[in-house]
């Protein structure tokens, strides 16, 4: 990975960190660092194999499962895979879709350091109407 894709990857695994400081005063740490390097080395392992598999002409992974996988909490590990592999990095809608999770997972974190407040505010909208 370049050191550009390192400097990204730490930038937007701040939020995150310091969110998972705060679980780890209402949940046990090992069962989130746990979870965490679960879905991660198995985000990792199946880009691999999905790069693998498109360069023999196997069977692929759907794109749908890669995403879900980043959506689960295996966004940094694919972000990782993408650039070690080089692979899913210059189909557009694949990308789209990933840096939606990336910005999900980065405005869900930053709210829930608020105290979920912009959450607050759409279920009261919704409740409401």
């Amino acid at each position: 990975m370049t050191a550009s894709g390192t400097l990204l990857l730490c930038g937007l695994l701040v939020l995150p960190s310091i969110a998972l400081l705060h679980l780890a005063h209402e949940y046990d740490p090992r069962c989130i660092l746990g979870y965490v390097l679960l879905v991660s080395l198995v985000t990792y392992l199946l880009y691999r194999k999905d790069k693998a598999n498109a360069e023999s002409g196997r069977w692929r992974t759907p794109e749908s499962t890669l995403h879900f996988l980043e959506l689960i909490g295996g966004w940094g590990a694919a972000f990782i895979a993408q650039r070690n592999f080089r692979h899913k990095t210059s189909k557009l809608s694949f990308q789209a879709t990933f840096w939606a999770i990336v910005l999900l997972h980065e405005v869900l974190f930053f709210d829930y350091l608020r105290g979920w407040k912009l959450a607050n505010q759409v279920v009261a909208s919704l409740t409401q109407q």
